[in-house]
């Protein structure tokens, strides 16, 4: 996470990003003003929730009747989240998983950039992959280091992703965004969010066997 002026629960930093396409949808709407009970009603969120969510990140704040300008809560919301200053990031494990994630053009939206992949498979390396080349593991330092890149994405198989992990670290990656199913050890100055498919399969289909039950 960045350092903010601001500081919000994580639970509400969590939704800033579902506010964000929310409200820039609106935008292209040609939506001018918006205000707090019509995000709530069409994220089908607590409105009391949402105020001070929003609140919270806003810098001109809301008025009375009219809300917030739209273009600025955007701009507010993006600039808290960092969305407002594309950062750069690495993928290692250019299997089916990292080819869709360098391949996915959405990220620039959300203030990523990936500029390189990386793996072991020889007939990957030298490729491009969405106009991305693929690089030998051992230049992962060598090019994070010359492109000042603090940000390293994990899609490698598991017994290999502490490894890799390491070889992030010293090559200084501050943030890690873990696809691989296992716990990995870093300093405590490293950043790891970790992507759990298999928990979140689990708590879909966990979901579903409610709402069935339900009916």
């Amino acid at each position: 996470m960045l350092e903010n002026e601001k500081s919000v629960p994580k639970q509400t930093f969590k939704r800033l990003p579902e506010y964000l396409t929310f409200l820039r949808g609106m935008a292209e709407e040609g939506v001018i003003n918006i205000s707090a009970p019509i995000v709530a009603k069409g994220l089908n969120l607590n409105e009391v929730q949402v105020r001070k969510d929003l609140a919270a990140v806003s810098e001109s704040g809301g008025k009375p009747r009219t809300g917030y300008l739209l273009r600025d809560l955007i701009l507010d919301i993006e600039k808290y989240l960092g969305y407002d200053n594309v950062k750069d990031a690495i993928i290692v494990g250019v299997g089916h998983l990292g080819s869709a994630l360098i391949s996915f053009e959405g990220f620039k939206n959300h203030g990523l950039n990936v500029v390189a992949g990386f793996d072991t498979n020889e007939k990957l390396i030298g490729t491009e992959v969405h106009g991305k080349k693929i690089f030998p593991i051992d230049r992962i330092s060598e090019i994070c280091k010359s492109s000042n890149v603090h940000i390293g994405i994990v899609t490698v198989p598991d017994k290999y992703a502490q490894e890799i992990c390491n070889i992030m670290v010293e090559s200084g990656i501050l943030a890690i965004w873990n696809f691989a199913q296992v716990h990995l050890k870093v300093p405590d100055n490293i950043i790891v969010q970790n992507e759990n498919l298999a928990a979140s399969l689990a708590i879909l289909s966990k979901s579903i066997k409610k709402t069935q039950l339900n009916k």
